[in-house]
């Protein structure tokens, strides 16, 4: 029997019964050392499961302010771990990224590691596409997630496009989590409208104070300098279906790069209304 790795996995969940068997299945009894849900008051079977399965459950209750779901459990639920590991529900560890963890979290030199996920849309892993990472692992102490005055912007309870800040060098684990999201195209719709608002708040309120830039990733100084154009949509299509070859997945690859510039040009029109009022 292998030995347990000194990790906590955090699911925040919220009305998850659809995925979270699947969830916990692929992290296996034998692989952390605890594993706990964060839970949103969720009214269907997920506490079920999480009692069937003997995992601990947090309860959280957001006011609208900070802290969100991941930063409030770090804060009041700091875990006993060397590391902790952030997981949705949707995402199911692989036997590949298993192996590779093993040997990371061992390299005294990492705080933290990006994780690498695959993407699957209309029932099938795409091919091309812009790739999917997260920083969802680090030590704990090294950090916390972006710290964010939201005052009521919007419902979403949990940090999204926040990223950790951390006190050290990070790496990449590149064996990847498989990304499965069974709740179909009309859910899928109705959180990017959320995640669009989300977004544009937080540009509008946040996006000329040094406080706030200087923390922001390359990657998100240049998203949200693209967020001021109405090109940002075209600009992504180009990229996602022509330069990161979206068109090996067929009508699947173009449907998804439509999609996801629709979304950037939603979140364009929504900072232009913000700035009119």
């Amino acid at each position: 029997m292998k030995q347990l790795l000194n990790i906590t996995i955090a699911i925040p969940i919220k009305n998850e019964a659809l995925l979270l068997q699947g969830c916990l299945d692929a992290i296996g009894k034998d692989f952390v050392e605890k594993i706990v849900i964060i839970d949103s008051g969720s009214t269907d079977d997920s506490l079920k499961i999480a009692q069937r399965n003997s995992v601990e459950v947090l309860d959280f209750k957001w006011n609208g302010q900070f802290p969100k779901k991941r930063n409030w459990f770090l804060q009041n639920y700091t875990p006993k771990t060397k590391w902790v590991l952030f997981l949705d529900a949707d995402e199911y560890l692989t036997e590949g990224f298993k192996n590779e963890i093993r040997n990371a979290i061992v390299d005294e030199n990492k705080v933290g590691f990006w994780l690498t996920y695959t993407r699957y849309f209309l029932g099938k892993q795409m091919k091309g596409g812009y790739p999917l990472r997260k920083l969802a692992l680090f030590q704990v102490g090294s950090g916390a997630y972006e710290r964010i005055e939201e005052n009521n912007w919007s419902t979403l309870d949990m940090e999204i496009h926040e990223h950790p800040i951390l006190e050290g060098k990070t790496g990449v684990i590149k064996s990847e989590i498989d990304h499965l999201d069974f709740r179909g195209i009309s859910h899928y719709v109705i959180k990017h409208n959320e995640y669009a608002s989300w977004e544009a708040e937080r540009l509008v309120k946040t996006g000329n104070n040094p406080a706030v830039t200087k923390n922001w990733t390359w990657k998100q100084k240049i998203k949200y300098k693209l967020m001021l154009s109405p090109l940002i949509g075209p600009i992504y299509f180009v990229g996602s279906y022509f330069l990161l070859a979206g068109f090996r997945d067929g009508g699947r690859g173009l449907a998804f790069s439509i999609l996801k510039a629709s979304y950037f040009t939603q979140v364009y029109c929504k900072v232009k209304e913000l700035y009119i009022k």
